[in-house]
């Protein structure tokens, strides 16, 4: 999915290391770092459509993979947080400075 297309209200996961999140991220996104999916896979919901985005969409392809074969409904969005910021999408930061993506 592009990232224009994500629905303002889907679940939006972002599965980044947390320096990348401080950095910048998606103001009502959801952090889970990837190499913690497995320990907290219980904070996200099986009951509606997940969007998981990472840097460029090499992380998330591995978590929508995970999602889909244990039975959620998930989409990897396309080209991660570059392609959120291309499009526009609202970011904020954990750092005090604007956002970016790192």
């Amino acid at each position: 999915m592009v990232a224009s297309e994500v629905p303002g209200d889907g679940f939006l996961l972002d599965v980044r290391e947390d320096d990348e999140w401080r950095a910048g991220h998606a103001p009502d996104a959801v952090h889970i770092p990837l190499s913690e999916l497995n320990s907290r896979v219980g904070e996200v919901p099986n009951d509606r459509d997940i969007y998981v985005i990472c840097r460029s969409g090499a992380r998330s392809a591995q978590a929508v993979a995970a999602f889909n074969n244990a039975g959620w409904t998930s989409s990897n969005v396309e080209g991660g947080m570059h392609a959120w910021e291309a499009a526009g999408r609202p970011m904020v930061s954990e750092a005090g400075t604007d956002p970016f993506v790192a």
